[in-house]
């Protein structure tokens, strides 16, 4: 593809709809002020979180004092199994600061909720406020984010 004088590369390539676009500040594209920021942000810490608890369900599988899947229900081995992967690709997601990311993190963690509810001992009754607090805050950062460039209304 030939560029016209003073035309850039960034201008030629399509629009990928990605939240982050490289050579651009990590913001959502098009944001005017710092919403957009403070979500990827958001979205970043969520996702060490999310690698760490990723990892220790791999650690379950791969390094268990004694053996786990013989001391387990299938349901169990399953649930480790789920988490352990959906953790680290949300995670991925999260941290690209992409829409199947929440997707696949919400999944997760109304997941964990329902796990927690329905195998006593798998996931502490404490994470169960944790996941709604972080999934509210998440609602919340992206009306934010949404409605940042938006023009006041009158009511």
């Amino acid at each position: 593809m030939k560029l016209s004088p003073g035309a850039s590369e960034t201008a030629a390539r399509p629009d990928s709809g990605a939240a982050i676009r490289l050579g651009e500040p990590a913001r959502l594209a098009g944001e005017e002020n710092g919403a957009g920021l403070f979500l990827v942000v958001f979205m970043r810490l969520l996702a060490g979180l999310w690698v760490i608890q990723g990892l220790l369900q791999w650690s379950a599988i791969l390094l268990p004092p004694e053996p786990l899947f013989d001391k387990v229900s299938a349901l169990r081995g399953a649930a480790v199994i789920f988490f352990a992967t959906v953790n680290l690709v949300a995670a991925v997601g999260l941290w690209l600061a992409t829409s199947w990311g929440g997707v696949i993190w919400l999944l997760g963690a109304i997941a964990q909720i329902l796990v927690a509810l329905a195998l006593p001992g798998f996931f502490s009754m404490l994470w169960i406020g944790g996941n709604i607090v972080l999934i509210i805050m998440y609602f919340v950062l992206m009306w934010r984010a949404s409605h940042a460039g938006a023009p006041p209304r009158l009511v």
